[in-house]
Formats: structure tokens, C-alpha cells, sequence
């Protein structure tokens, strides 16, 4: 099904160099019939497509983020992908502000403003860039229509087991190396945590800017409904956080969907539980675009 799809496979760059990758199916892709590994057809209107934005996980490479692209593709649907460099999530608050701005201005740029987006972002790194996206977004006059938020092992709380475990697994390679320059990143990086939570306490207005998506996008003005898919056994970031921000949601009344596993590890769950994943997120999607009640 891949030879039907029009399907940029190099980083494209807007004006202001955000690149990102993005794939249009074919004119002439049959709505009508199955397409892809899942029978599941989804009910679109073809002169506004979904949009869908995928926002990778610290350290993705795109050929791993292509792969959950690819289940949306084969339906049909626009996509777009996006993972901002490690050190901009980790070290460099400013910079990620003005990615949420791009991408908003991306999203007008290509005259996607009438379609119905969505947002599927992974782990915190992916939280991250859709806190700051969200952020511009309510800055923005014009609005967009955002339908729903599909949340992929995350967000978490932030814990300085959790940053070492991270860094060690984005920093491939020598064993010794990657430990050693591990536990400077973790101590450096707790250290500007410290500073940050000081500083909010005499600047509140600069919580907007904090690398802390589970705390931020808690009390996000977006309502739309949001589905969480996490594990029980993710090593990264513990199922009761999930749990623990999608209350918190559905308190303030955005509609939540909760798909736990009991094996997949963190960013694994697409690989793992394949057919029950894949079904979940097509539900979903098509629930937000019918307005059919999500909650549960």
C-alpha cells in the first residue's frame, strides 16, 4: 500500500528551519474500500483531511517514528512528524517555545486551518513539544481545530532516576561512556530543576516555559478528548503517572480514553500489542471526528 501515497521521505524546512517530514496520500486513494493491515475505514471528509502530528520521543530517529506514520498513511490520512533535538528538550527552554510557535505557523503555512487535527505525541519528549505547541496555539487569534490527543507513554512526573535511565538510553555506545557522561547530564540538568522550581516560585508566569509536561498540560484551556496508552510495565515513566494525569483531566472535563497494557515496555506498545493498538487509535480518531461521547 506504500506505492499509493505521494510521500515526501526527506526533512523538508520551513522559512524559519523547523524541519519536519510530511506525507499527503494520493488524489485518488479510495476512501471506500480497506486499505492497509487494518480493515477499519475511516469516515473523513476528503476536502479536509485529518491532519495528523507526530511528535517523537527523546532521541527518535524518524525511521522509528515513520512507523506509526505509516498506520495512519495507509488510510488515508495527511501526517506529519516532528522531534525536536535532544538538546533543545533537555537544555534549552527558549528555543522549544518558539518550535510551538512554527508549528502553529507551519499548520496555516499549509493551509490546514479547516482540517481537523490531531496530535499523537510519545514519552515527555513528545509531551514537551506539544506543551509548547498547545501554549502557542492559545496565543494564537485565528483557531485551529483540534480534535483529540493521543498521549503514547507519557506524560510523567519528573524524577532524576527517570532523566538518568533517558540520557543513558539516548546516549548510544560505549557502556563506560554513556554511564559516566549520564551521571553529569543528570547532575547537571537536576541541578538547573532545583534552580527552575525556585524561580517559578518568584516568576509563576514562567511555568509556561518549564520542561515539565505533566505538570503544565494538567490545567491545558484545550479540552478535547485525549487517549492514553501506557503499560503497566513501562521502565521509564510508571503507569500510575499516566493514570494519576489522565484524572486529573478528565476532572477538569476533557473526555479521556485509557488503553493500559500489562508487558510493553516504554514506546513499545505499537510493536508489541500491534492489532488491539492499532484498533484503538483508529476508534478513537474516528469517534473525535463524528463527536461521538469518548469518555469512559
Amino acid at each position: 500500500m506504500r506505492a499509493s501515497f505521494l510521500t515526501n521521505m526527506a526533512a523538508r524546512s520551513c522559512p524559519d528551519s523547523l524541519e519536519y517530514y510530511i506525507t499527503f496520500p494520493n488524489p485518488n486513494f479510495n476512501y471506500q474500500q480497506n486499505n492497509g493491515e487494518s480493515d477499519f475505514v475511516f469516515v473523513v471528509n476528503e476536502k479536509k483531511l485529518p491532519v495528523i502530528l507526530l511528535f517523537g520521543w527523546a532521541g527518535c530517529k524518524d525511521k522509528y517514528l515513520a512507523k506509526y506514520s505509516q498506520i495512519y498513511e495507509e488510510k488515508g490520512l495527511i501526517t506529519l512528524r516532528y522531534t525536536a533535538p535532544v538538546k533543545w528538550l533537555f537544555m534549552r527552554k527558549k528555543p522549544m517555545s518558539a518550535i510551538g510557535e512554527k508549528l502553529v505557523k507551519l499548520l496555516f503555512e499549509l493551509n490546514f486551518e479547516n482540517h481537523p487535527i490531531f496530535v499523537h505525541c510519545f514519552s515527555n519528549g513528545g509531551a514537551f513539544v506539544y506543551q509548547n505547541f498547545s501554549y502557542a496555539l492559545d496565543l494564537q487569534e485565528k483557531p485551529l481545530e483540534l480534535k483529540g490527543v493521543i498521549f503514547d507513554s507519557a506524560p510523567g512526573k519528573r524524577r532524576v532516576t527517570t532523566l538518568f535511565r533517558a540520557l543513558t538510553a539516548i546516549l548510544e555506545g560505549n557502556i563506560i561512556y554513556s554511564i559516566s557522561m549520564s551521571l553529569i547530564l543528570t547532575t547537571f540538568l537536576s541541578v538547573m530543576w532545583f534552580y527552575e522550581v525556585i524561580s517559578i516560585q518568584f516568576f509563576p508566569k514562567e511555568s509556561v516555559h518549564s520542561n515539565n509536561p505533566f505538570e503544565f498540560l494538567k490545567g491545558e484551556k484545550v479540552r478535547c478528548p485525549q487517549l492514553f496508552i501506557y503499560s503497566e510495565n513501562d521502565d521509564l515513566i510508571p503507569h500510575t503517572d499516566v493514570e494519576s494525569f489522565a484524572n486529573h483531566r478528565q476532572d477538569l472535563g476533557a473526555k479521556v480514553t485509557r488503553i493500559c497494557y500489562q508487558n510493553s515496555l516504554h514506546v513499545k506498545h505499537l510493536p508489541e500489542n500491534r492489532k488491539s493498538y492499532v484498533s484503538s487509535v483508529f476508534q478513537f480518531i474516528n469517534k473525535c471526528l463524528n463527536g461521538v461521547n469518548l469518555a469512559k
